[in-house]
C-alpha cells in the first residue's frame, strides 16, 4: 500500500503530499499520517515553511461521510486542523480538483490558501443535514464576511477559484502543476519575510444590519423544514458575536446535534442512495453496453418535446418525429438512431402499430423505449420481432424539472439493454430507477393510493385546501390536488380512464376529479382546478369547489364529519408505504431505496426524511403495522390490509433496511 502522506523538502521548503485516492477523503488513516507528517516537518529545523497539497485528481473532497454518527476517532478532523493553525511556520496548502468540506475547512486552518483555476472550492455539508465541524463557520465569516460565508455555507454550492480569490478565501490562482507553483509560492514568503496570516485573529464583519433576519426569512421560503440551514446560520452568527474559542465551540455543539437528528440521518441516506440506485441490483452481467449517440423521439407533443429536449441539452444529437406524416417513421433519422424513445398517446393500439413499424425500419441493435406508465409493456413488445431491445423509459412530468426516470425491464428486454437505459438516464442528469415492467409502474401504483385516501377524505368531510394543507406541512413541496392542478387534470383523467375496470366500486364512485373535468377546470393552464390561480400563479380556495364537494358527498348518501389534521396525514402517508411494501415484495424493485427515490425525486417526499421506507423504518415497523392494523379496522381491509412484508420483517427484528433501528421514534 502506498504511503498516505509523504514528506520531502526542498532547500527550506517541506512538502507534504496527501495521497489517499480516489478523492483523499479526510478519513482516520490519512488524518492520522497526516498529524504524523506533520509533527516531522514542524520539528525539522531545516524546514522553515511547510507546503500541503495532494498527489491524484484532486484535492481533499471531504470528510469521510460513512464516520458520521459513530464514536470520533483521534484525531478527528477538528483535532487536525488546529494542530495546522496552531503551527509557528508559515503552512501553504495548495488545492486542484474539488476542495470541499472538511478539506476546505483544512485550508482555511493553514496560513496561505492557493488553487488552481479549475478548483472548486465549497461547503456541502448542508445537503447532509449537517454543517462545517472543523472551524469553517468561525474561519469563513473571518476572511470573506457574513454574507458570502452565508452563501457558500447555507447554500451548499461550490466556487470557482476565480470567485474564491475575489472574495478573499485564497490569496492566489495558480497556474500549471501544484507542486511546483506551491514551492515558488513558499519561497517567496520566506524571501518578503511575510508574516502568518491567522483566520482565527481577523474580525467577522457583518456587512448591513438585520442581514441574518433577511437569511432566517429566505431559509423559511427556500429551505423549508430543513433544520441543517437555520443551524448554519446561528453557526455563523456566532463568529461575529463570539470570541473565536466561543464560536468553536458553538459550532461543535450544534455539528454534534445535527449529525444525530433524524433529518441528518434521512439527508445521508439519500445520498448514498442516490450513487446506489442506478447500478443494477445483483450480480452484474458482463455483456457491453449500447452505445447511444443519436436517439430519434417519436411524437411531437409535450412530452415528446420535454424529451427532446432532455438529450439535447446533455449534447446528445437527437430528432423528433411527427408519426403522422407520411414516411414519418421511415426517416432517415429513424433509420440511423441507436434509440428510438416512443412518445405517443397512452393508448395500447396506437403504441403497437408504432412499435411495429419502428421494427422494420430500425437498425440492428437500435434500443426501443416506451415512456408508458399504466400499460402493459410486454404487450407492447409484442409487436415487434426483438422484443429483447425494447424498454421502459417513464420520464416524470414535467420533463424538465422531474429528475425521476423509471427504466422498466420487460419480460423479454435483453441485460445490456436495461443496463444501457440506465445509463442513459444518468447521462440526462436523471435520477435512473430500474424496475419489472408491470401494468402500472411501481410510481404510479404508489401514487395511485394516494390519492385513493386524498379523494375520500373529500367525500368524508375534508376541502382540497385542507388536504393540500397538511401533506405540504410534512415536506411536500405541493399537496397531492395542487400537484393535480401542476400536472393539468387531463393527464390524471386519463389515467383514471385507463384504469377504471381494474377499479373498486368505491373508486369508480368517487368521480371528484371527472366532475372538475367536465367543467373545463384543467389545472394551472387554466387558472382554475381545485383551486383557483391569479395571473401571477398565485392560489386560493374557490368556493364552487367546495361546493360541488359537499354535493358531491349529499349525492353519494355520505354524511360528512369534521376531518381532522393527522387522519389526513397518517391515511395518506401510510397508503404510501403500505403500497410501497408491497411493491417491494413483488419484486417490481428489488430494494427498498428504489422506492424512496422514485417518491423523493418524483413526487416530492421530502428529502429530510429519506423517502416512505426510511421513514417507516425511523417510525419502527411496529408503530407502522399497529397504525395499519387499526386504520384496517376502522376504515376496513379493502385498502387497509397491512403489507405481509411488513409482518415478516418485524418478526424477524429487521426493517426495511436491515436491522431494525435500536430505538424507533414513532411520531
Amino acid at each position: 500500500m502506498a504511503q498516505l502522506v509523504t514528506v520531502t523538502k526542498e532547500g527550506n521548503v517541506g512538502l507534504l503530499a496527501l495521497n489517499s485516492p480516489p478523492v483523499n477523503a479526510l478519513a482516520h488513516p490519512l488524518r492520522a499520517e497526516l498529524e504524523r507528517a506533520f509533527a516531522q516537518a514542524l520539528g525539522d529545523p531545516e524546514i522553515a515553511v511547510i507546503v500541503i497539497y495532494c498527489e491524484g485528481r484532486t484535492f481533499i473532497a471531504g470528510a469521510d461521510i460513512g464516520e458520521l454518527g459513530k464514536e470520533p476517532r483521534r484525531p478527528d478532523v477538528p483535532d487536525v486542523i488546529e494542530f495546522i493553525a496552531a503551527a509557528e511556520k508559515p503552512v501553504v496548502v495548495a488545492m486542484h480538483g474539488t476542495a470541499l468540506g472538511g478539506g476546505l475547512e483544512l485550508a482555511l486552518g493553514c496560513h496561505f490558501r492557493l488553487a488552481t483555476g479549475n478548483a472548486k472550492l465549497g461547503f456541502p455539508e448542508v445537503n447532509l443535514g449537517i454543517l462545517p465541524g472543523g472551524g469553517g463557520t468561525q474561519r469563513l465569516p473571518r476572511l470573506v464576511g457574513v454574507r458570502r460565508a452565508l452563501e457558500l455555507v447555507v447554500g451548499g454550492a461550490p466556487i470557482t477559484a476565480t470567485q474564491a480569490r475575489e472574495w478573499g478565501l485564497i490569496d492566489a490562482v495558480i497556474q500549471g502543476e501544484v507542486r511546483p507553483a506551491a514551492l515558488e509560492f513558499a519561497e517567496g514568503l520566506l524571501r518578503d519575510r511575510t508574516p502568518l496570516r491567522r483566520a482565527s485573529e481577523l474580525t467577522a464583519k457583518l456587512e448591513e444590519p438585520g442581514l441574518f433576519e433577511q437569511w432566517e426569512a429566505r431559509i423559511s421560503e427556500q429551505q423549508r423544514g430543513f433544520i441543517a440551514p437555520l443551524r448554519c446560520l446561528q453557526a455563523i452568527r456566532g463568529a461575529v458575536e463570539l470570541p473565536f474559542e466561543q464560536g468553536i465551540e458553538l459550532e461543535r455543539a450544534l455539528f454534534r446535534e445535527l449529525v444525530a437528528s433524524a433529518q441528518s440521518r434521512a439527508q445521508r441516506h439519500v445520498f448514498f442512495a442516490e450513487r446506489e440506485v442506478s447500478r443494477l441490483p445483483g450480480p452484474s452481467d458482463s455483456a457491453p453496453l449500447r452505445e447511444v449517440r443519436s436517439v430519434a423521439v417519436i411524437g411531437v407533443g409535450s412530452l415528446g418535446t420535454g424529451i427532446a429536449t432532455c438529450f439535447a441539452d446533455a449534447r446528445i444529437a437527437v430528432t423528433v418525429i411527427d408519426p403522422s406524416r407520411e414516411r414519418g417513421l421511415a426517416s432517415e433519422e429513424t433509420k440511423n438512431a441507436d434509440l428510438i424513445v416512443e412518445a405517443v398517446g397512452d393508448d395500447l393500439g396506437l403504441k403497437r402499430e408504432v412499435f411495429a413499424m419502428l421494427d422494420k425500419v430500425c437498425k440492428p441493435g437500435a434500443m426501443l423505449a416506451t415512456t408508458t406508465s399504466s400499460l402493459d409493456i410486454d404487450r407492447i413488445a409484442e409487436g415487434t420481432a426483438r422484443a429483447g431491445d425494447v424498454v421502459g423509459m417513464h420520464f416524470g412530468t414535467p420533463v424538465h424539472a422531474v429528475k425521476l426516470l423509471e427504466i422498466a425491464r420487460a419480460r423479454r428486454t435483453t441485460p445490456d439493454v436495461w443496463a444501457s437505459a440506465l445509463k442513459v438516464g444518468k447521462v440526462l442528469g436523471k435520477i435512473s430507477v430500474p424496475v419489472i415492467a408491470h401494468p402500472g409502474l411501481a410510481a404510479d401504483r404508489m401514487l395511485a393510493q394516494e390519492l385513493r385516501e386524498a379523494f375520500f377524505l373529500l367525500e368524508e368531510g375534508a376541502l382540497p385546501a385542507q388536504v393540500d394543507r397538511v401533506v405540504r406541512d410534512f415536506g411536500f413541496p405541493l399537496g397531492p390536488f395542487a400537484a393535480i392542478d401542476a400536472a393539468g387534470l387531463e393527464s390524471v383523467w386519463q389515467y383514471r380512464q385507463q384504469n377504471y375496470g381494474r377499479m373498486t366500486a368505491r373508486e369508480r364512485s368517487c368521480d371528484l376529479l371527472e366532475k372538475v373535468y367536465a367543467l373545463g377546470r384543467l389545472g394551472r393552464q387554466t387558472q382554475a382546478g381545485f383551486h383557483r390561480y391569479g395571473a401571477g400563479g398565485e392560489q386560493a380556495p374557490d368556493p364552487a369547489i367546495e361546493e360541488l364537494v359537499v354535493n358531491h358527498s349529499a349525492a353519494r348518501g355520505i354524511t360528512r364529519r369534521s376531518v381532522t389534521d393527522a387522519e389526513i396525514l397518517e391515511r395518506c402517508l401510510y397508503a404510501i408505504i403500505n403500497e410501497g411494501a408491497n411493491v417491494l415484495a413483488e419484486g417490481v424493485v428489488a430494494r427498498a431505496l428504489d422506492v424512496d427515490m422514485i417518491w423523493i425525486h418524483g413526487y416530492g417526499f421530502p428529502i429530510y426524511r429519506g423517502g416512505p421506507l426510511f421513514y417507516a423504518d425511523e417510525l419502527g415497523l411496529p408503530h407502522v403495522q399497529r397504525t395499519l392494523v387499526a386504520l384496517q379496522a376502522r376504515l376496513g381491509a379493502e385498502y387497509w390490509a397491512p403489507a405481509p412484508l411488513i409482518e415478516r420483517l418485524i418478526q424477524e427484528g429487521k426493517g426495511f433496511y436491515g436491522a431494525a433501528p435500536s430505538a424507533p421514534a414513532a411520531a
